[in-house]
Protein backbone atom coordinates (compact mmCIF):
# COMPACT_ATOMS: atom_id res chain seq x y z
CA UNK A 1 0.00 0.00 0.00
CA UNK A 2 1.43 3.08 -1.00
CA UNK A 3 0.07 5.52 0.92
CA UNK A 4 1.97 3.38 4.29
CA UNK A 5 5.30 5.31 2.82
CA UNK A 6 3.99 8.43 1.94
CA UNK A 7 4.41 11.28 4.88
CA UNK A 8 1.61 13.01 6.23
CA UNK A 9 2.32 17.19 6.37
CA UNK A 10 1.07 18.48 9.55
CA UNK A 11 1.44 22.39 9.16
CA UNK A 12 0.53 23.42 12.85
CA UNK A 13 1.98 26.62 14.58
CA UNK A 14 0.76 25.41 18.18
CA UNK A 15 3.09 22.43 19.84
CA UNK A 16 0.16 21.57 21.74
CA UNK A 17 -2.06 21.00 19.14
CA UNK A 18 0.86 19.29 17.28
CA UNK A 19 1.61 16.89 20.46
CA UNK A 20 -2.30 16.00 20.67
CA UNK A 21 -2.20 14.96 17.18
CA UNK A 22 0.75 12.92 17.06
CA UNK A 23 -0.88 11.02 20.33
CA UNK A 24 -3.87 10.69 18.15
CA UNK A 25 -1.75 9.02 15.70
CA UNK A 26 -0.29 6.71 17.98
CA UNK A 27 -3.60 5.45 19.30
CA UNK A 28 -4.75 5.10 15.62
CA UNK A 29 -1.28 3.02 14.27
CA UNK A 30 -0.20 5.77 11.83
CA UNK A 31 2.38 3.86 10.23
CA UNK A 32 3.38 7.29 7.98
CA UNK A 33 6.00 9.55 8.89
CA UNK A 34 4.87 12.99 10.08
CA UNK A 35 6.82 15.99 9.05
CA UNK A 36 5.69 19.32 10.92
CA UNK A 37 5.90 23.11 9.52
CA UNK A 38 5.15 25.39 11.78
CA UNK A 39 4.00 28.22 9.41
CA UNK A 40 2.42 28.85 6.24
CA UNK A 41 5.83 30.05 4.75
CA UNK A 42 7.81 26.44 5.80
CA UNK A 43 4.81 24.92 3.90
CA UNK A 44 5.31 26.41 1.09
CA UNK A 45 8.82 26.09 0.60
CA UNK A 46 9.05 21.92 1.27
CA UNK A 47 5.96 21.63 -0.90
CA UNK A 48 6.52 23.78 -3.66
CA UNK A 49 10.14 22.60 -3.47
CA UNK A 50 10.13 18.54 -2.24
CA UNK A 51 13.01 16.59 -3.46
CA UNK A 52 15.13 19.93 -3.60
CA UNK A 53 16.45 20.27 -0.16
CA UNK A 54 18.75 18.58 1.97
CA UNK A 55 16.40 17.21 4.75
CA UNK A 56 12.96 17.46 2.90
CA UNK A 57 12.03 13.96 1.74
CA UNK A 58 12.42 12.88 -1.64
CA UNK A 59 8.23 12.49 -2.24
CA UNK A 60 4.85 14.60 -1.72
CA UNK A 61 2.92 14.02 0.98
CA UNK A 62 -0.21 11.58 1.37
CA UNK A 63 -2.20 14.51 2.96
CA UNK A 64 -1.90 17.79 4.17
CA UNK A 65 -3.46 18.80 7.61
CA UNK A 66 -3.44 22.26 7.63
CA UNK A 67 -4.54 25.02 10.35
CA UNK A 68 -5.38 27.87 8.95
CA UNK A 69 -4.38 30.60 11.39
CA UNK A 70 -0.64 30.84 11.02
CA UNK A 71 2.07 33.21 11.45
CA UNK A 72 2.82 34.85 8.04
CA UNK A 73 0.97 33.12 5.03
CA UNK A 74 -2.11 31.80 6.42
CA UNK A 75 -3.71 28.54 6.19
CA UNK A 76 -6.15 29.87 3.43
CA UNK A 77 -3.39 31.51 1.35
CA UNK A 78 -1.36 28.13 1.56
CA UNK A 79 -4.56 26.46 0.56
CA UNK A 80 -4.88 28.45 -2.42
CA UNK A 81 -1.25 28.86 -3.83
CA UNK A 82 -1.39 24.40 -3.39
CA UNK A 83 -4.61 24.32 -5.31
CA UNK A 84 -3.60 26.47 -8.03
CA UNK A 85 -0.05 24.69 -8.43
CA UNK A 86 -0.88 21.74 -11.23
CA UNK A 87 1.89 19.87 -9.55
CA UNK A 88 0.53 20.12 -6.22
CA UNK A 89 -3.63 20.58 -6.36
CA UNK A 90 -4.04 16.77 -6.00
CA UNK A 91 -3.02 16.36 -2.70
CA UNK A 92 -5.51 16.07 -0.72
CA UNK A 93 -5.45 18.79 1.94
CA UNK A 94 -8.10 18.28 5.15
CA UNK A 95 -8.46 21.49 7.00
CA UNK A 96 -8.10 20.82 10.57
CA UNK A 97 -8.95 24.45 12.50
CA UNK A 98 -10.61 26.28 15.68
CA UNK A 99 -12.76 28.13 13.37
CA UNK A 100 -16.31 26.71 12.71
CA UNK A 101 -17.56 30.04 11.47
CA UNK A 102 -19.51 29.53 7.93
CA UNK A 103 -17.47 31.64 6.17
CA UNK A 104 -13.95 30.04 6.94
CA UNK A 105 -16.04 26.29 5.94
CA UNK A 106 -17.26 27.87 2.69
CA UNK A 107 -13.93 29.72 2.07
CA UNK A 108 -11.59 27.27 1.94
CA UNK A 109 -14.10 24.78 0.08
CA UNK A 110 -13.85 27.41 -2.51
CA UNK A 111 -10.24 27.02 -2.42
CA UNK A 112 -10.18 23.62 -3.13
CA UNK A 113 -9.73 22.19 0.34
CA UNK A 114 -10.92 18.13 0.40
CA UNK A 115 -12.01 18.19 3.83
CA UNK A 116 -12.60 20.50 7.09
CA UNK A 117 -12.45 19.51 10.60
CA UNK A 118 -13.12 21.39 13.37
CA UNK A 119 -10.69 21.46 16.61
CA UNK A 120 -12.40 20.13 19.72
CA UNK A 121 -11.14 21.32 23.17
CA UNK A 122 -11.98 17.70 23.79
CA UNK A 123 -9.27 15.39 23.15
CA UNK A 124 -11.69 12.20 23.00
CA UNK A 125 -13.77 13.87 20.25
CA UNK A 126 -10.36 14.83 18.41
CA UNK A 127 -8.63 11.96 18.14
CA UNK A 128 -11.72 10.21 17.33
CA UNK A 129 -11.80 13.00 14.09
CA UNK A 130 -8.28 12.06 13.31
CA UNK A 131 -8.80 8.21 13.54
CA UNK A 132 -11.55 8.63 10.36
CA UNK A 133 -9.28 10.97 8.82
CA UNK A 134 -6.62 8.36 8.92
CA UNK A 135 -8.89 5.61 7.97
CA UNK A 136 -10.80 6.87 4.97
CA UNK A 137 -7.45 9.05 3.65
CA UNK A 138 -4.74 6.85 4.43
CA UNK A 139 -6.64 3.40 4.21
CA UNK A 140 -9.76 3.66 2.10
CA UNK A 141 -9.42 6.16 -0.69
CA UNK A 142 -7.64 5.92 -3.77
CA UNK A 143 -5.53 8.92 -4.21
CA UNK A 144 -4.72 10.14 -8.21
CA UNK A 145 -1.53 8.33 -9.82
CA UNK A 146 -0.01 11.62 -10.22
CA UNK A 147 0.95 10.70 -6.18
CA UNK A 148 1.75 7.51 -6.24
CA UNK A 149 5.59 6.40 -6.31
Amino acid sequence: MYNALKPVLVVEDNAEDFTALNRAFRKHALQNPVLRCEDGDQALEYLQGYGQAAGWPQVLPAIVLLDLNLPGTDGRAVLEMVKNDPRLRSIPIIVFSTSSSASDIDTCYQLGANSYLTKTIQYGAMEEKIGVTIKYWLRAAELPQALQV
